[in-house]
């Protein structure tokens, strides 16, 4: 066989593999989206569940799981940041940095259940907060951290190393140079890992179970105190998450119209992981464009 139709062969191949891989994605979105579609609306999005009677909604769930997706990335993001600036730009290469860069791959590797217990050890048990909002946050900090870390250090890792010579070049000191050239080179990869990062949030159950519980507060949208055991706002406070619910209402759940509203949820689930990834992806070209002055 001549290269030229080996070429051929092997792009078939390649585009069959990458239809197939688009059209079980769209399928399964499609099912998600058609099983659930009828029970879309305002009230399902906004009213709370009912644990009797039929008619329930969402609406506690849904603001917990972007409540705790702000709450992570509070704590998840800078650290990921230093952390990756540190391991691409200054961490020496000798036994010490190769002992971290094997901790990040095993820490990536463990079971979120796994991570889920450690939570209910150190910051549930321990710390003696309970089933709080801020113990999920801290232990999806845990689950994240090596891949934001990873993904962060190879953006960094992958810029041109003309443009940070041609920096230190003209006399600018090696943190203007990070701040004012390397990161805004690599924000688009900052970028994807942030995303990434962000929808395992969404999507996480097992470890949430553990950490910030399987039920929430009757919640007064009308209380802004960081302190009220019934305020939206208050980290310390047990808080069911829209993944741990569609589980909940799936094994768990004692109303008539329990698939439903997992239907529902799930949907709910689906467009809300679509919107904050087109969102974010939307709102990292504006700043790229902002920060390297493009057009």
């Amino acid at each position: 066989m001549s290269a030229k139709a080996m070429d051929r062969v092997a792009t078939v191949i390649l585009m069959t593999f990458a239809v197939l891989i688009i059209g079980l994605l769209i399928g399964l979105i499609g099912f998600i989206l058609t099983q659930g579609w009828h029970k879309l609306s305002l009230d399902f999005i906004t009213s709370a569940p009912d644990l009797v009677n039929a008619g329930g909604g969402i609406g506690p769930q849904l603001f917990n799981s972007l409540y705790l997706l702000v709450l992570t990335m509070i704590i998840s993001l800078p650290l990921g940041l230093g952390a990756g600036i540190y391991m691409a730009e200054y961490a020496p290469d000798n036994k010490f940095t190769q002992f971290i860069r094997i901790s990040i791959e095993v820490l990536s590797s463990l079971p979120s259940i796994v991570v889920g217990l450690f939570g209910l050890l150190v910051f549930v048990t321990m710390t003696g907060w309970g089933y709080t909002l801020l113990s999920g946050a801290l232990v999806l900090t845990v689950f994240n951290l090596p891949l934001m870390v990873r993904i962060i250090e190879d953006a960094i890792r992958n810029v041109p190393q003309n443009q940070k010579e041609a920096s230190l070049a003209l006399g600018i000191t090696k943190w203007k140079t990070i701040i004012s050239v390397v990161l805004p080179a690599a924000l688009p990869g900052i970028i994807t890992g942030t995303i990434l990062a962000s929808g395992r949030i969404f999507g996480e159950a097992a470890a949430l179970l553990f950490t910030a519980g399987m039920s929430s507060p009757d919640l007064n949208f009308h209380d802004p105190s960081f302190s009220s055991p019934t305020s939206p706002l208050n980290p310390l406070r047990p808080a069911e998450t829209l993944a741990v619910h569609i589980w909940k209402v799936n094994s768990e759940g004692l109303t008539p119209d329990a698939r439903d509203v997992a239907d529902g949820a799930a949907a709910i689930l689906v467009i809300a992981v679509l919107v904050f990834n087109l969102s974010a992806r939307w709102f990292g070209k504006w700043i790229y464009r902002k920060m390297t002055s493009g057009a």
